[in-house]
């Protein structure tokens, strides 16, 4: 099935009348990737490209940039000034009542926000009402292939290892009666993803001790870092995927204890978060088992409502969870209802994270797992930290 075929196909399935893609000065690089092309050059005119949910699509681009949309099918009209522009659109998107583009109302959807408020106003000028493309751009960006899939469940055997193997090393040092600390032990991890033939970010993985733990997005440096000491609370996010095209992430966080007898009010913190957790995987896995609809938002209400329920709602400060593609963060569904307000509905492909966590003042604790969503069944695709680890 040709990629135009496979788009019309979900627009029907969606209800859509068409998607309405743009540009000018290659602004929305989502737009090249799920139309699969390449423009002969960086586009110094506005173009628009309009795939119907039936017929032909249909091209409009400038008289001086004839042939930016060449290796697209369908019919092609030509515009010069900024009247004979909009009423090309008009022409083009005459009787359809809506059209969904890369936009995003109230920007509650980031990632997909990419048409200015100008060019949505003037579509909406000619006729049709802009609908989000949210939905539409997880069905090709966010799906993962079989290749992926199998790269991500490898990504993830490599990776539970290099986890333990850097809180087996933080134990070692101390039994050695030596104190390690945080870049340390994220150089090790470095070095560790790079040898077992895998990538991670420009920065990153965070290891992070007692108040440090409380910052979700911590990164120590040669400069700036702790000691990790006996008595002391350890994270570590470690994300990271093979080194091959296509492939995509696999992205954990597991949280020790530097002692044989953690504090009582740790122990509690990390049972609540942990349940949290749990509750959020199994929404999740009754809702695909079931065939019941299920958007971002509502796996972030079961996370974000079992730990309000237990008194730490205000110290859970992040999303529950995030796409995962090949960027760690990706363009599918995001469980959250806290930093947006995520309508996409999880569909079969898509892998996401679910990572609750309470940050309080003296130490911070994080559970992360990715899920895998298959047709019938989501899954866990690695090891699970049910008790708090014991360095």
């Amino acid at each position: 099935m040709s990629r135009i075929a496979e788009i019309q196909e979900i627009l029907r399935k969606l209800g859509i009348p068409g998607w309405l893609f743009y540009d000018h000065h290659r602004r929305d690089p989502l737009a090249y990737r799920i139309l699969q092309f390449e423009p002969p050059r960086t586009p110094t005119r506005r173009w628009f490209y309009f795939i119907p949910a039936q017929g032909e699509p249909q091209a409009l681009v400038h008289r001086i940039e004839p042939g930016m949309l060449d290796a697209l099918p369908g019919n092609k009209r030509l515009y010069a000034s900024w009247e004979s522009l909009a009423g090309a659109l008009a022409v083009m998107l005459e009787g359809v009542e809506s059209v969904a583009m890369q936009h995003s109302p109230h920007c509650a959807i980031p990632y997909v926000a990419l048409v200015d408020g100008g060019t949505v106003e003037l579509v909406q000028s000619v006729g049709p009402r802009v609908v989000t493309s949210a939905d539409l751009v997880q069905y090709f960006e966010a799906r993962w292939s079989e290749q992926q899939r199998q790269s991500h469940f490898e990504a993830g055997v490599r990776v539970d290892a290099i986890r333990r193997a850097a809180f087996q090393r933080i134990s070692d040092a101390h039994r050695r009666g030596e104190i390690p600390n945080e870049f340390q032990i994220q150089q090790f991890i470095r070095q560790a993803v790079a040898q077992n033939g895998m990538v991670i970010d420009d920065h990153g993985p965070i290891v992070a001790v007692n108040a440090n733990a409380s910052n979700p997005h911590y990164d120590p440096t040669a400069k700036d870092h702790a000691e990790i000491r006996p008595g002391d609370l350890v994270l570590i996010d470690l994300w990271a995927k093979l080194e091959a095209p296509n492939s995509v992430f696999y992205d954990i966080t597991w949280v020790g204890y530097c002692g044989p007898n953690p504090p009582e009010k740790m122990l509690q913190i990390f049972d609540v978060v942990i349940g949290a957790r749990n509750a959020a995987i199994q929404a999740v896995k009754d809702a695909v088992a079931s065939q019941t609809p299920l958007a971002g938002y509502q796996v972030d209400d079961v996370c974000r409502g079992f730990i309000q329920a237990r008194g730490w709602g205000e110290y859970f400060i992040h999303r529950t969870g995030h796409s995962i593609g090949t960027e760690v963060h990706g363009t599918g569904a995001n469980m959250d209802n806290l930093e947006s307000h995520d309508t996409r509905q999880i569909i079969p492909g898509l892998c996401f994270s679910i990572e609750p966590g309470i940050y309080l003042p003296e130490f911070g604790i994080r559970s992360e797992v990715n899920v895998y969503v298959g047709e019938r069944e989501a899954v866990v695709t690695g090891e699970v930290q049910e008790k708090l680890l014991l360095l």
